[in-house]
This record gives C-alpha cells, sequence and structure tokens, in this order.
C-alpha cells in the first residue's frame, strides 16, 4: 500500500446539496428539482472525525477485493480509532503497509491480520514479528 498524505488533515467547508429524496437503484428515475433540496453535505464533517489523525493512502493489490475494497482505492484511515475484533485496519508488519481484517481469537489467544480474498492466507501475529496497528480504516474511496 502506497500513503499518499503522512500529516493532519486540514478541516475546510465544503458544503454540498444533499437532496431528501432517495435515489432508486432498480427502475424510475427521481427529479433534480431544488424544491427536494434537504441540507447542505460537508464531506469532510461526514468522512473526518478525527482530522489530526487522519490519513489517505492508495491500496495497492487484491487481498481485500471481497470486503469492496480494490486496487488503486483510497483509503480513509483513522489513527485515534481503536481496532476491534473484525475492524479493517492498516497495519505495519515486518517492515511494510498492508491492509487487513484484524481478527482476535480469544480462544486460542491469538491474534491474526485476515485478507479477504480466498487467493491469500491469514497471517498469524507472533511476538518476534515487527508490528503495529497504524490506524483503522474508516472509509473506502472508489472509482467506478
Amino acid at each position: 500500500m502506497r500513503v499518499i498524505e503522512l500529516g493532519i488533515i486540514e478541516p475546510s467547508n465544503l458544503d454540498l446539496p444533499l437532496y431528501r429524496v432517495s435515489i432508486p437503484a432498480g427502475t424510475g428515475f427521481p427529479s433534480p428539482a431544488d424544491d427536494y433540496l434537504e441540507e447542505r453535505l460537508d464531506l469532510n464533517k461526514l468522512l473526518i472525525k478525527h482530522p489530526a489523525a487522519t490519513f489517505f493512502a492508495r491500496v495497492e493489490g487484491d487481498s481485500m477485493v471481497d470486503t469492496g475494497i480494490y486496487n488503486d482505492d483510497i483509503l480513509i484511515i483513522d489513527k485515534a480509532k481503536e481496532a476491534e475484533h473484525e475492524s479493517v485496519i492498516v497495519a505495519w508488519l515486518n517492515g511494510e503497509f498492508t491492509v487487513k481484517t484484524y481478527y482476535i481469537d480469544n480462544r486460542l489467544g491469538k491474534i491474526f491480520l485476515v485478507p479477504r480474498n480466498n487467493k491469500y492466507l491469514p497471517h498469524e501475529i507472533t511476538p518476534e514479528m515487527d508490528f503495529m496497528i497504524w490506524g483503522v480504516v474508516t472509509y473506502n474511496i472508489h472509482k467506478l
């Protein structure tokens, strides 16, 4: 994974229109008339909870495709958020960044980094590994 930005995200206003009408994914087409305008939506307020601890990184690889994370997507990573069982995290593992699912097996007392692509096997985290949770992935930006 390539890190695009290492630093503080400066909050700024980016108010875009949010319409109160839902857009059906089946048939039909809603009218985008201004009388349906509900409010203004600031993407920074919606997507970034901890600006001083939030970073972007570009994904390289296909190990997380079953969660909807694809090569060249941009991840929003919150370093202030606590990783929990089955969180998607960015980790530093043996000198490289990786994005995987954080899996805690309380029964065995072990931690695994689990890819979400059947082509890859889980990695058990052992004490001799250079391992650190770098942040929790909160959003994925994917171009259609």
